[in-house]
């Protein structure tokens, strides 16, 4: 094969890629969310009772004051339907999972999603590509491997909520959820923004953000023409009905 041909062949499959490149990145449509290593956990300080001091032989005992009200705490956590899921790409495109397993609860105090709480466990074995592909079975079951998920050895991917907060965000945010996502297993303390509404006895909590695949330690790279991007989206569009 001759210099000039050879050289013909290198740009031709250098265009490609270059236009292969030009692939949307989904991740980067998204809020990121605030990953960050998860705080240790505070010791309660102990101190030696003190005991109170003797009354007086001539006061009356005061009258003791009554305790606060407790503040009412979240109802009872409601189960969880609707779908969880991810987005993840490459230089020439991007494939959308969806676990088709999945348990899950959120619950309100005062009626209200602020101070409430959320929480979901997916079983990772679950998923599913939702795009059409000719090769879907291989490809899933290579997303179930040791390369990312590798649900032999990590079963589940679970979030549990420390906090839910009203805080309008973007694309009609109108919460800020934060808790800890374990996939993986890691675990990060996660930040991100939710709607999340009450009508009537219906309660809906929707959010897209990204996350980079390689804080919870999947890190295969793909194909060196062909690289798999860090971040991912994750998708919840879940709701649950009061009695």
């Amino acid at each position: 094969m001759s210099l000039y041909r050879s050289l013909i062949l290198v740009a031709s499959f250098s265009a490609l890629t270059a236009l292969a490149g030009c692939a949307k990145d989904p991740s980067k449509e998204a809020p990121a969310a605030k990953v960050s290593e998860p705080a240790p956990e505070a010791k309660p300080e102990e101190k030696p009772a003190e005991p109170p001091p003797p009354a007086s032989p001539t006061e009356a005992p005061a009258a003791a004051t009554p305790a606060a009200a407790p503040a009412a705490p979240a109802a009872d956590g409601l189960a969880l339907t609707g779908s969880i899921g991810a987005i993840g790409s490459k230089v020439t495109g991007s494939h959308e999972l969806q676990f088709k397993e999945f348990k899950g609860t959120i619950a309100l105090k005062d009626g209200k999603p602020e101070g409430g709480a959320l929480n979901f466990t997916v079983q990772t074995g679950s998923l599913t590509e939702i795009d059409a592909n000719p090769m879907k079975e291989k490809f899933e079951g290579h997303m179930k491997s040791p390369d990312f998920f590798d649900a032999g050895k990590f079963p589940t991917a679970e979030f549990v909520s420390s906090e839910i907060s009203a805080k309008a965000g973007e694309k009609g945010a109108t919460h800020l959820v934060k808790g800890k996502l374990s996939l993986h297993g890691v675990t990060k303390d996660v930040e991100f923004p939710a709607t999340v509404t009450v009508a009537g006895k219906d309660i809906s909590g929707k959010t897209e953000f990204s996350i980079n695949r390689k804080d919870f330690g999947i890190v295969f790279a793909g194909m060196p023409n062909d690289l798999i991007r860090d971040g991912v989206v994750l998708k919840i569009d879940v709701k649950a009905t009061l009695p």
